[in-house]
């Protein structure tokens, strides 16, 4: 017996484990509390698509006449897919590698409407290797099947949602709650007997639902319908970034028919008071809560009464995977993009660098809610800990940090801490493209194992940037994005358009900008998405300051995305397909000489952008300016020194020549001896193992104690070619 079940209710992703339950599970060992966790998603998915599953869908009535030809192919090739289906998965665990040359082949796996668009394959894969190229048309054939159910057995089915248009800005219970009273579905079916025996075998006290997304919800009162009908001494409760967003106005008392509790924001407080309450069996009016809504006499109150402070991050432990089948979850890869790949595409242990966001200052954020406002971070020593604990207990070295915007100083000293303690992981995040990320620091991060980072370019016109109060401008960001580009680290961009006030001059410039960033190489991978106003953020809340008029409606259950106006009048949603396709192109490095005219099938605007913006942007001369409070690193002090003497005119001197070897090439420079044997000294006293680091202002102080005129040595051309192969780093 276990006092709480953790569930993470169908569906999130497929390729790791959505990490809120790890989370609460780490934390609650830190209290003593036996706590059971389980991502359901994964378990529905795996028991969907096996032989049994399959067999299940195919047995269904399917009314073959009034369905698509493609369902028809696919039910034609039924005993092709059961076949197949258990290997194919297998493969897609990790289980089965060498499967990828049967599927490469061609004529392995059943093909219907997915495969169609397999054109590029050639271009998307010829530099990939056989297994990823064998994980897309794998993904295509679940694809395949993922079509199937939808049109003829369940409308509602996704893999990375469920019955997600019920959850998303609801405003009225009416709707879901008409949905839960009727008869469960087909994948209610598969859900509610897995959830049914895990009851059985756990026998908790009390239920915990994170529901992150409106695809989570459905299946979350479904599961908890199931438990008041059956189990009616288990106490339920709900929380995560869908209740956290969408109900802090709920009102609706039907929604208690499901759950006892609704938590808001950090949840480690919150469930453990509720464990307290449950395990003491304390009254309403005696129990201590924090930021719960719960019944109280037929009505929705919200109970706020404890005077207990959250915990601070460096209290509440390492995120806990027990219980997981880490092994069970699948890579998939939907579409060739390098980036997109890394969130479907293998599994990574999740962990934060800060609570909050530090600038904490966009308008179109939900900056007035805690989980952006409260900005914490956590030492790197306390971080780098709980990486080295998570790879001790998943055997995974890759992390994703799912910070708002990680820091940039936080991010170095992570870096440092890394390379210190000679730790071989893969990480990425997402960022802020601020000027703080230099080319030094970019590769530092690269040297520590940073892949890849994700950041918000927005509307790239400096106008709106500054309305977002964003506080970065595209040439900065196109500076950046070239730092980051060239020490090796993929670069992805959310793009936004239809930002209130935004004009078509400026989309269309925006799109101008975003060409030639991809045209130069400094991005790699980027996504549109149309401009959301959301209750809690600056736009949300002071709407008319920003040119847009909300269409209001009764809040009784959900409120976040909110419906408005654009005083301008102009329908953004006619620029979707042509800057989806454009970028689709850009991302694939082909047809920037077409005219952006070409995208779209109604008149647009030339562009008033000139076509070497960014080119002329990222052209600088080089920096030479002295930055005394700047960090030096040295990384490398393995050097060959060889003494020679150097005669010129009848004159001599003695000099040494240092010799580096670095990973993939030889630095050699000559150095007069004295100055070669301070730089040895330097190198060996300040490597990435020291604790301390030294401004370059000391540094100059401890040469000037030998020697005259330290700037003309620290920019003579052997230093210069030490900084630029990454010898020598100023951060």
């Amino acid at each position: 017996m276990k006092d709480l079940l953790l569930i993470t209710p169908p569906f999130t992703q497929l390729n790791t484990p959505y990490p809120a339950t790890a989370y609460i599970k780490g934390f609650l060992n830190t209290r003593n509390i036996f706590s059971y966790q389980m991502d359901l998603g994964i378990e529905v998915i795996l028991k969907l698509f096996s032989k049994e599953g399959l067999q299940d869908v195919f047995n269904n009535r399917i009314d073959l006449k009034n369905t698509s030809e493609n369902a028809q192919r696919i039910f034609a090739l039924r005993e092709e897919y059961l076949k197949t289906i258990d290997q194919v998965i297998l493969f897609l665990q990790g289980k089965n590698p060498t499967l990828a040359r049967q599927i490469c082949s061609m004529n392995f796996l059943p093909e219907a409407s997915r495969f169609n668009q397999l054109d590029d394959m050639e271009f998307a894969f010829g530099n990939m290797g056989l297994q990823d190229k064998a994980k897309h048309l794998a993904t295509l054939c679940l694809e395949d099947l993922s079509d199937f159910i939808v049109e003829n057995i369940d409308p509602d089915f996704g893999f990375s949602r469920y019955a997600e248009r019920l959850g998303k800005s609801a405003n009225s219970f009416n709707e879901l709650y008409s949905k839960i009273s009727g008869e469960p579905t087909f994948i209610d079916g598969i859900t509610l007997k897995i959830l049914r025996g895990k009851l059985g075998t756990v026998n908790p006290k009390l239920v915990c639902f994170s529901i992150p997304f409106p695809g989570n919800l459905y299946s979350a009162f479904r599961c908890a319908k199931l438990i008041k009908e059956n189990f009616p001494d288990i106490k339920t409760a709900m929380g995560g970034g869908f209740p956290n967003t969408e109900l802090r106005e709920i009102k609706d008392s039907r929604v208690f028919e499901f759950f006892d509790f609704i938590t808001l924001d950090d949840g480690e407080l919150p469930i453990e008071l509720l464990h307290e309450n449950i395990s003491n069996q304390n009254s309403i009016a005696e129990a201590e809560y924090k930021r719960t809504f719960l019944i109280e006499n037929q009505k929705v109150i919200y109970k706020n009464n404890s005077k207990k402070h959250d915990y601070k991050q460096a209290e509440i432990g390492t995120p806990d995977y027990t219980d997981l089948h880490l092994d069970q979850y699948i890579s998939v890869i939907e579409i060739a993009n390098p980036m997109h790949s890394l969130w479907s595409d293998g599994r990574w242990n999740k962990l934060t660098m800060a609570h909050g966001c530090y600038w904490g200052k966009c308008t179109f954020c939900d900056i007035s809610l805690d989980y952006i406002k409260i900005y914490e971070p956590i030492s790197a020593k306390i971080l780098v800990d709980r990486m080295e604990e998570l790879i001790r207990t998943t055997g995974e070295t890759g992390f994703h940090f799912v910070d708002e915007a990680a820091p940039p100083a936080l991010m170095r000293e992570v870096a440092l801490e890394i390379l210190r303690r000679k730790l071989v992981v893969t990480w990425w995040t997402n960022i802020r493209f601020e000027k703080s990320f230099s080319r030094d620091l970019c590769f530092l991060l690269k040297l520590s194992g940073c892949v890849a980072v994700s950041g918000g370019l927005e509307v790239a016109s400096d106008r709106l940037l500054k309305l977002i109060d964003k506080g970065v401008s595209v040439e900065q960001v196109a500076r950046v994005t070239r730092n980051f580009t060239e020490a090796g680290i993929i670069v992805h961009a959310y793009l936004m358009y239809g930002y209130p006030t935004q004009t078509i001059q400026e989309t269309i410039d925006s799109l101008e900008m975003v060409r030639q960033m991809f045209e130069m190489g400094i991005l790699q991978s980027g996504f549109w998405h149309q401009f959301a106003m959301t209750a809690h953020s600056p736009v949300g809340i002071n709407p008319e300051e920003f040119g847009v008029i909300p269409i209001k409606q009764e809040i009784l259950f959900a409120n976040n995305d909110i419906d408005f106006k654009d005083k301008t009048g102009i329908d953004h949603t006619q620029f979707s397909f042509g800057l989806k396709k454009s970028l689709f192109n850009y991302m694939h490095g082909i047809n920037f000489e077409i005219p952006l005219q070409d995208w779209f099938d109604f008149k647009i605007p030339k562009t008033t952008i000139h076509p070497d913006y960014i080119h002329d942007a990222l052209f600088e001369n080089e920096d030479f300016s002295f930055k005394g409070n700047s960090k030096v690193i040295f990384l490398d002090k393995n050097v060959i020194a060889e003494n020679y003497v150097k005669t010129k005119k009848q004159n001599s001197w003695p000099y040494t020549r240092l010799t580096f070897h670095l990973k993939t090439n030889i630095i050699k420079i000559d150095l007069e001896q004295e100055k070669a044997e301070w730089l040895i000294d330097v190198l060996e006293e300040n490597s990435t193992e020291s604790a301390k680091k030294i401004t370059l202002q000391q540094l100059k102080a401890q040469f000037e104690e030998s020697f005259e005129d330290f700037e003309l040595f620290w920019f003579s051309k052997p230093m210069q070619q030490l900084k630029d192969n990454g010898v020598i780093l100023s951060l």
